[in-house]
């Protein structure tokens, strides 16, 4: 089976995250695609402030459970923090050794591909699609191409950090995250007093 893992912090989930991986998942290219909740991301320690771990689970079921073939997994939640790529990768090829992984990131994320710890022996081993950023290239040398893959997915300008920052200011997100999750965030006061900053990092290391 072809599983693609999809990480993210999703502080919160968008719609963006959700536009990506209904079109991944209905091109064809996978059997499977798990939206992995990352409990810290490497590039991001001691920038992040997330909500509670449950509540990013949550929110990020709201999006995979009405999707066929799509799954929200906590699996990098039993690892060692900061949890890195290649670790995740390689533990899960360990517990199901009869599936193949596919990793989905941004090109953005491929820009800086080269910094990823053991980003080498991620892309001996494992496939690689990447999903179209605005602004940012794509380049696959020659030599990747049997293994990493633009996704012709639509290019979706909308971040966690946007979503955060209105609603810190207590502006509305309606639309730029699904109905279920917006009624989440509401309920549970989510994000309305936090202070929240883009450093320039996404949320799929």
């Amino acid at each position: 089976m072809k599983i693609g893992i999809f990480g993210g912090s999703f502080d919160p989930i968008h719609s963006g995250h959700a536009i990506i991986a209904h079109h991944i998942i209905s091109s064809g290219v996978l059997d499977r695609l798990w939206l992995m909740v990352s409990p810290l991301n490497p590039l991001k320690v001691g920038k992040e402030h997330l909500v509670a771990d449950t509540d990013r689970l949550r929110m990020t079921e709201m999006v995979s459970r009405p999707m066929q073939g799509v799954e929200t997994s906590a699996f990098e939640f039993t690892m060692p923090k900061p949890s890195y790529t290649i670790d995740t990768l390689n533990a899960l090829q360990e517990k199901f050794p009869d599936d193949e992984f596919y990793l989905v990131i941004g090109a953005d994320n491929w820009e800086v591909f080269g910094k990823w710890r053991n980003s080498d022996e991620i892309l001996a081993k494992y496939h690689v699609l990447i999903y179209p950023r605005l602004g940012y290239e794509v380049i696959i040398p020659d030599d990747l191409s049997d293994r990493v893959m633009l996704v012709d997915a639509p290019i979706i300008e909308l971040s966690s950090t946007l979503v955060r920052q209105r609603l810190a200011r207590g502006l509305s997100v309606r639309y730029y995250v699904p109905d279920e999750v917006l009624g989440y965030i509401e309920r549970n006061h989510l994000y309305c007093n936090q202070e929240q900053e883009d450093h320039g990092q996404t949320d799929t290391q």
